[in-house]
């Protein structure tokens, strides 16, 4: 779902840049005031594994019907994970390098893209998450559970969303982009339950004392970066290998109802389409991911103890 410059109405994407900077903010603001000194030195290195993971994940795009492909949003895992606010900070982080290095969604509708893809997922599938999971007894496998059903409804919300943006831009009708939309995401949204029970599911197994704040001395800063790395980058590679090369959800539907031609040249190209001129596209996507993984690590480091920072004083 991310939207390329030309899909959205200028005035329309430039709204919701403003209304996503505010919402991110006032994450930054409530991430702040809750960065204890206990959680303050653990909280930047959980959020940057989440974050590696989530970037590498969504490499891998999964065929869910003919001629069309799925990935992950993470919206829901990073929320369930870190938080709510934690969670949309390692969203916006991770879209907004997407767009800014890979030429993945526009710039314009970077806005509409982080709002779409993450906000959604961490602050709304955070919520519907957490009122499952209480219907359902509360329990550890009840809480992973509603998870990945809120990941599946997160995926509908944001097809939903995107849909009504481009109506109001006068790219498609709403009344046939809709049914589009939803049709292909329900099935998009199946893989991104399973993923989500997958991950929580394995954490939970493996390494429960990785991704947990206050977690026992043996789970020490260089332990997590090195299995959140390494289990980022063995998923990238299996995304070299196996993923799809068909076009996701949102091409789809505009290759179907023809506005795919909306779409504008990015206006400079780095590693488009995560590939590396030259370089078959298997080893130019692990290198993409190597390359990635550091990138948004570092940044999701700085950003999250600044935030720290700013806590403590």
């Amino acid at each position: 779902m991310h939207l390329p410059d030309g899909f959205l109405a200028p005035q329309l994407a430039l709204a919701l840049w403003v209304a996503t900077a505010a919402i991110v903010g006032f994450a930054l603001r409530r991430l702040s005031a809750s960065s204890d000194e206990a959680s303050a030195a653990q909280r930047p290195i959980l959020m940057g594994i989440v974050g590696a993971f989530i970037f590498a994940a969504q490499l891998f795009n999964f065929p869910v019907a003919a001629g069309t492909s799925g990935h992950l949003l993470g919206g829901v895992l990073a929320g369930y994970l870190l938080g709510p606010w934690a969670g949309t900070i390692v969203m916006t982080t991770v879209i907004g390098i997407q767009a800014l290095i890979f030429q993945d969604g526009g710039l314009l509708a970077l806005g509409a893209n982080i709002f779409n893809m993450g906000i959604i997922g961490t602050l709304g599938g955070a919520l519907v998450a957490r009122s499952i999971a209480t219907a359902l007894g509360g329990s550890r496998v009840a809480t992973i559970a509603a998870a990945g059903a809120a990941g599946w409804l997160s995926v509908m919300a944001g097809a939903g969303v995107t849909t009504l943006q481009l109506g109001l831009s006068g790219t498609t009708d709403v009344s046939i982009g809709l049914p589009a939309m939803l049709g292909i995401h329900a099935f998009i949204g199946i893989g991104e339950g399973l993923i989500t029970i997958a991950a929580l599911t394995f954490i939970a197994t493996t390494a429960p004392d990785l991704l947990t704040l206050g977690a026992p001395a043996r789970a020490s800063a260089t332990r997590r970066i090195l299995v959140g790395s390494g289990i980022s980058l063995l998923v990238a590679a299996l995304a070299a290998l196996f993923a799809s090369a068909d076009p996701d959800g949102l091409q789809r539907v505009a290759l179907t109802l023809g506005f795919h031609t909306a779409a504008n040249t990015p206006p400079f190209e780095l590693f488009p389409g995560y590939t590396i001129p030259g370089i078959d596209s298997a080893t130019g996507t692990l290198l993409i991911a190597v390359v990635g993984v550091g990138i948004i690590f570092t940044a999701i480091l700085l950003l999250s103890r600044i935030a720290a920072r700013r806590g403590r004083q």
